[in-house]
């Protein structure tokens, strides 16, 4: 799995018990996710679909540093699959993790529309490159 982003805890994001609000976390790995998503589709029309069962693990303080790890397990045909991690980056403890994020391309009109892909690509597409009208 890769880690590639890093938040940095900060009291905005505290829920009233002093730790990391879910729902902050959440917003994080959703759209740390759909990027993933539009990359490796190459689509910037991609939504979520389905999030599997979400296990907090621990909690995360004010100050630390948490790092969000993303992997592709499995393309369908218009959709594609993926597994998450969250972190401390410090001490590698997990927080968070979740077995199934599902994203579906979608075309212009909205519609569920094959992507074509089979396999992981980590290459870096740049936005320009980015089918904006499929």
């Amino acid at each position: 799995m890769n880690f590639y982003t890093r938040k940095w805890v900060k009291p905005e994001d505290l829920n009233p018990n002093g730790s990391l609000f879910g729902g902050t976390l959440l917003r994080w790995i959703d759209e740390e996710a759909v990027i993933y998503a539009i990359v490796q589709l190459a689509n910037s029309h991609v939504v979520t679909k389905y999030i599997s069962e979400i296990n907090f693990v621990s909690s995360a303080q004010q100050g630390d540093i948490i790092e969000l790890g993303i992997e592709a397990t499995n393309f369908g045909t218009t959709s594609i699959t993926m597994r998450c991690e969250v972190r401390n980056k410090i001490t590698r403890k997990t927080i968070l993790s979740i077995d199934k994020l599902v994203f579906v391309n979608l075309n212009k009109e909205g519609t569920p529309t094959p992507h074509g892909r089979t396999e992981i690509t980590y290459a870096y597409v740049g936005i320009d490159k980015i089918k904006k009208d499929e």
